[in-house]
């Protein structure tokens, strides 16, 4: 369970220059093929801390499936609260996958283009912060960004998971317009046509809260079986 696309693009947004580390935020993600909604939509909940801590849970109640990661020490377990277990992972394979994950999404967005940007005239509140639209086009790809600079949220606390999943350089000139616009995408519209189909995904972040987050939370909770992964059949 990586962050998506959108939500890579949300911690990838630029601020002021001394942001706070510790920022968690609950966002949906609903996408769409032709206008026909695909699915019900997805929710999920980002808590990211100090020295490469990160935890992405699904759903939007506590104590969901989640992922940890704690890049500084090369540690990550995915939580099943069924089972009560913590799956260690092979953090070297899952940098693997999440970089040939961002890899496609960048090639599909059209990363490799130079992308034009432009303003749209109206603006949004979104989880309560003023928004200013703008618009991105590169190739077939279309992404139109709500960004606020109400919030003290900057690349900087973000910068080592953004190298590490390979969204540098999977979007490339991409994110380089994106970080220029010094704000926070609190809402990411992205299409791309695909063989005839216009692919939407629509991110939406309900809800933000800096400050240090819960002790424990980047850890197997008391009470897990810490189990190790397993390889995949071929590996």
């Amino acid at each position: 369970m990586l962050p998506t696309l959108a939500a890579l693009l949300a911690l990838a947004a630029a601020a002021p220059a001394r942001p706070p580390e510790d920022v968690y935020f609950e966002q949906t993600v609903v996408s769409s093929t032709d206008g026909r909604a695909v699915g019900p939509g997805v929710s999920s909940r980002v808590w990211h801390a100090a020295g490469g801590r990160m935890r992405m849970e699904a759903g939007g109640g506590p104590d969901g499936a989640a992922l940890i990661l704690r890049l500084a020490e090369g540690k990550a377990w995915r939580l099943d609260p069924e089972s009560q277990t913590a799956v260690a992972l092979d953090v070297t394979r899952l940098r693997e996958r999440s970089r040939m994950d961002l890899g496609l999404a960048g090639q599909l967005m059209g990363s490799h283009e130079t992308p034009r940007l432009s303003e749209l005239r109206e603006d949004k509140v979104i989880a309560g912060y003023r928004c200013k639209g703008y618009r991105l086009r590169a190739g077939a790809a279309v992404m139109d960004l709500y960004v606020t600079r109400e919030l003290p949220l900057g690349m900087e606390a973000f910068a080592g998971f953004l190298e590490w999943s390979g969204a540098s350089e999977a979007l490339g000139p991409l994110l380089a317009e994106i970080r220029a616009l010094r704000g926070f995408p609190l809402q990411t519209r992205s299409s791309v046509s695909l063989l005839g189909e216009v692919h939407e995904t629509l991110s939406t972040v309900t809800r933000v809260r800096l400050g240090p987050p819960r002790p424990g939370l980047f850890e197997p909770p008391p009470g897990y079986a810490v189990v190790v992964e397993r390889p995949f059949a071929g590996e």
